[in-house]
């Protein structure tokens, strides 16, 4: 098993008190498994991928990613965890717009202590993989949206991570490019990469191998709706 969650809780603070986003959740993802958690704005799944992502730890419950104890981790291994296991792509990217695609991808492996020329050279491998190699030394604003989430895959796969966490994916992408990006993620799932992807988008879970909704801070499968 990758992950497994139980019985995770998350709250934050408001005002005198606490507002609950996450109720009670139990997931379990295996290794080369492609989810999708599908839910409207405002149930919690971004919170939820913030804790896939160990961007942030539960409130109470048991999270294990790799065996390692997620809820009781320091914060220089969840850093450790998510350059080295997870790689992550954004709705809008998320890549720095004075950097080339290159030096983009190439980024995680600065992180990773990889020296230069090695991380120029899987970084060049990575964007003709994705068929942006007449690519490499442009701007993000010199690419189409559907480029910048090339590259942006290109990045999250460079460190060879045990997971593909995907946030709204093809949510800013014209139709023929959003397709494209699902068609990426299949192949990616094909080849062996566990994918997690958040989505509303009813169109884009059903590109995955099995779905889960979040309603109101719970998960439910489809036979409960």
């Amino acid at each position: 098993m990758l992950l497994e969650m139980h019985d995770i809780c998350k709250s934050f603070p408001l005002g005198d008190g606490y507002i609950e986003i996450l109720k009670h959740i139990d997931l379990s993802v295996e290794e080369g498994e492609y989810l999708a958690i599908m839910g409207p704005s405002g149930s919690g799944k971004t919170t939820l991928m913030n804790l896939i992502g160990c961007l942030d730890v539960p409130t109470s419950g048991s999270y294990y990613f790799c065996g390692q104890d997620i809820a009781g981790a320091s914060d220089d291994a969840l850093a450790d965890i998510r350059n080295s296991s997870i790689g992550f792509v954004f709705q809008n990217y998320q890549l720095l717009p004075t950097m080339t695609a290159l030096d983009n991808v190439a980024l995680p492996l600065l992180y990773a202590d990889v020296d230069r020329t090695e991380r120029r050279e899987r970084a060049r491998a990575a964007l003709e993989r994705m068929g942006l190699g007449e690519r490499v030394e442009h701007r993000p604003n010199q690419l189409s949206g559907g480029q910048c989430q090339r590259v942006a895959i290109a990045r999250a796969m460079i460190n060879k991570p045990k997971l593909l966490l995907a946030d709204e994916p093809t949510g800013a992408l014209d139709t023929a490019s959003g397709a494209q990006i699902m068609d990426l993620f299949e192949e990616l799932n094909a080849a062996g990469t566990t994918v997690v992807l958040i989505t509303h988008d009813p169109n884009v879970a059903a590109r995955a191998g099995h779905t889960r909704h979040i309603l109101d801070g719970r998960l439910v499968e489809e036979d409960a709706l």
